[in-house]
């Protein structure tokens, strides 16, 4: 059985930082996208950052490129996203994701192309 468990969010003055991890088990984690998804109340979980089975290839939503970053640490089966610079039109529950396919595409950008989801971590950008 798959589980990711997320960590790192909280509250944060704008134009600071968090780090969000996602560790891993039940799958071979080393050969399966990752990626973190963000949803606000009232609107439709959409990605923010997505990563390649082999963590070479990454993407970025227009809102977050440059001011995050995503990493995947194969040998420990963890998946990072680094938040700088944080806005606030930044808060959300933030839920990381394995995708469906094994190996597959480098990256995916849409909820059902992701099999396995965390619980979520709140993150509030204060003013």
């Amino acid at each position: 059985q798959v589980q990711l468990v997320e960590s790192g969010g909280g509250l944060v003055q704008a134009g600071g930082s968090l780090r969000l991890s996602c560790a891993a088990s039940g799958r071979t984690f080393s050969m399966y996208a990752m990626g973190w998804f963000r949803q606000a109340p009232g609107k439709e979980r959409d990605i923010v950052a997505a990563i390649s089975w082999s963590a070479d290839v990454t993407y970025y939503a227009d809102s977050v490129k440059g001011r995050f970053t995503i990493s995947k640490d194969n040998a420990k089966n963890t998946v990072y996203l680094q938040m700088n610079s944080l806005k606030p039109e930044d808060p959300a529950v933030y839920y990381c994701a394995q995708a469906r396919t094994y190996v597959g595409m480098p990256y995916y950008l849409l909820p059902y192309q992701y099999s396995y989801w965390g619980q979520g971590t709140q993150v509030t950008v204060s003013s």
